[in-house]
């Protein structure tokens, strides 16, 4: 997926961010990892990137 992005961002292109759940995680674990993540982070601060949950 990471090369497929650095194509995109190449080409000039944008995405407004990508989550990546460890499929290890429970679903309690994720709804906490997701709202944490809303309310402590501006709207674009994850724009062009791939980021993997949960963040450690």
């Amino acid at each position: 997926m990471s090369a497929h992005l650095a194509e995109h961002l190449a080409n000039g292109r944008h995405i407004p961010g990508i989550l990546v759940i460890s499929p290890h995680m429970t679903v309690g674990e994720m709804v906490e990892e997701l709202l944490l993540i809303a309310s402590a982070t501006l709207a674009d601060e994850f724009q062009d990137q791939i980021i993997y949950l949960p963040i450690v």
